[in-house]
């Protein structure tokens, strides 16, 4: 790319070469090893809200209020002064150490009503219209009432309201609310934004409810896949019943006369149990297909069968959904598992499948279980199909092990590392389907341009554990030196190292810009630094 590290000679070389097709790009963000985030200003002054991240394309910041009733959305304006000073680094102002030097804060809009809180966690983006898509519940009832067609053991939310809000000036363009059911709202696990399309997997009810968002800021419902899988499989199954019903009508009245005589009475089946889900069908046509072309002998067929297909059964009747993420407008990836899985915590060890659903056929096309090796080698060569979901460009340079050698070289370090490899592949494979809009898109992160430590801090959405060293930037270029440090919490250190911190980082898209925020596990005042280059 450049033959030197100096930005005054990147400019020149960039004036006179340029780049080779396809990495103009590429090329620009090599300026980001030259502008960095070098200075911090510790504990800045700043209002006691619980900042949650920057949109992907760097316009607004959210923040939510620590009652989590209100929306705060700012807008990055930088640190602005002059100075009569010789020196090269003249000092900052006396404002520079406060929020507001920064962030000019747009507007505030309330989203929650009284008895429902905002998911702090929840935000997913639609940067061509400059969209936000919030959640809202009340609270979660794990012992609820049994209801018709919910899952046993799935808790239940009273009321789910996801607000679309155009950034821009607060305004609230429409709602859609789930009444009694529950929808896995932290990190985006349950939902997920492909374009104009919006997937809402419902768990109680196992429904993935299809909507699309209009450039008038609409959300008009698409389809439902769940117990239906095409649009008019309601209408004729209700029209084959009503003629059923006509018929067993006059059977049952004959019946009844018969069993009058006779002394004898039964229980009618409940209809409504009485058939598996559209989904469930279509994956177990679709298993029973593979393993039947998998001999060509009809006694070896009805042998494996027996093996692998009935003795099974059962498990594959009571999987449920899991998660569900976008391939492309036409195919889901969709997990399943067991109902522990689908609402616990920690699920890596449970057994759980993976399923291509085409949307335009309703057909299963491809089925894994979270131990195949082809699906392993797809997720190795191809990860950038999987996480890349944005019409934003920034996002497309999120570093994978399918875009930086680097991430690859890695990845084969914890293969070889790894004793079993069938339980590595499980280990890799537990992050499928991805959450959307779950990393960020800094060039600090490209692993292509900096190392740094992965355990302390990484482009995904998460807190981290604290730690009280620094966290150091080291540049890939030869010789690889340090670039810039990111240090959480007090410039000097926490008095009280008994307590467990966590932190979590901000990074502007494309701005040599960060936020730090460090607190404990009680949630007192947050220590809020800035990271930015002077």
């Amino acid at each position: 790319m450049f033959s030197s590290g100096n930005v005054t000679a990147r400019v020149f070389e960039r004036q006179i070469r340029s780049s080779p097709p396809g990495a103009s790009v590429n090329r620009a963000r090599k300026f980001y090893e030259n502008l960095v985030p070098s200075h911090t200003l510790y504990d800045v002054e700043c209002p006691d809200h619980c900042f949650r991240k920057f949109t992907e394309d760097g316009l607004f910041l959210i923040s939510f209020s620590r009652n989590h009733q209100e929306l705060i959305v700012y807008r990055p304006s930088w640190l602005t002064y002059t100075s009569d000073s010789d020196e090269t680094l003249p000092p900052l102002p006396r404002r520079a150490p406060r929020f507001d030097s920064f962030f000019t804060q747009l507007y505030s809009v309330n989203l929650a009503s009284s008895n429902e809180l905002i998911c702090k966690d929840f935000f997913l983006y639609f940067p061509s219209h400059r969209f936000g898509l919030f959640a809202t519940s009340t609270a979660q009832i794990h012992d609820s009432a049994p209801s018709p067609g919910a899952v046993p053991g799935v808790p239940s939310i009273d009321k789910i309201t996801f607000v679309l809000l155009r950034l821009d000036d607060g305004v609230v363009l429409d709602e859609r609310v789930f009444l009694h059911d529950f929808v896995n709202l932290a990190y985006n696990m349950g939902v997920f934004l492909y374009d104009d399309l919006l997937a809402i997997l419902s768990l109680r009810y196992q429904k993935i409810h299809l909507l699309q968002i209009r450039d008038s800021g609409h959300l008009v419902d698409a389809r439902a896949i769940g117990y239906f899988c095409r649009e008019d499989d309601e209408l004729f199954l209700n029209s084959s019943s009503q003629a059923m019903m006509t018929t067993q009508d006059k059977n049952k009245q004959q019946s009844r006369e018969d069993d009058a005589e006779n002394g004898l009475h039964h229980t009618q089946p409940n209809a409504e149990n009485s058939f598996l889900s559209g989904i469930k069908q279509r994956l177990l046509s679709f298993i029973f297909r593979e393993i039947w072309n998998e001999e060509s002998d009809n006694t070896m067929r009805v042998q494996s069968l027996k093996k692998k297909f009935y003795f099974h059964f059962q498990d594959y009747v009571d999987l449920i959904i899991w998660k569900v993420q976008f391939l492309d407008r036409h195919h889901l990836l969709i997990k399943f598992g067991s109902v522990d899985g689908g609402v616990g915590r920690n699920a890596d060890h449970l057994p759980a499948f993976f399923a291509v659903y085409n949307m335009e056929t309703t057909d299963i096309v491809a089925f894994y279980q979270n131990s195949a090796e082809d699906l392993y080698q797809l997720f190795e060569q191809f990860s950038d199909h999987f996480t890349v979901s944005s019409s934003s460009p920034f996002m497309n340079f999120v570093t994978s092990h399918s875009n930086s050698v680097h991430a690859l070289e890695q990845l084969k370090y914890m293969k070889n590392k790894s004793n079993s490899f069938s339980q590595f592949v499980k280990k890799m494979l537990v992050s499928l389907p991805f959450s959307c809009q779950s990393q960020s898109p800094s060039p600090y992160f490209d692993q292509s341009l900096f190392r740094f430590d992965e355990k302390l801090i990484s482009a995904a959405d998460r807190h981290r554990q604290s730690s009280d060293n620094p966290i150091k930037f080291i540049s890939r270029r030869k010789p690889e030196t340090l670039k810039f440090k990111i240090k959480p919490g007090p410039e000097c250190g926490s008095a009280d190292g008994r307590s467990k911190k966590i932190c979590s980082f901000l990074f502007h898209p494309h701005l040599p810009l960060a936020i730090s925020i460090q607190q404990t596990l009680f949630m007192p005042p947050s220590v809020v630094n800035i990271h930015f280059r002077r």
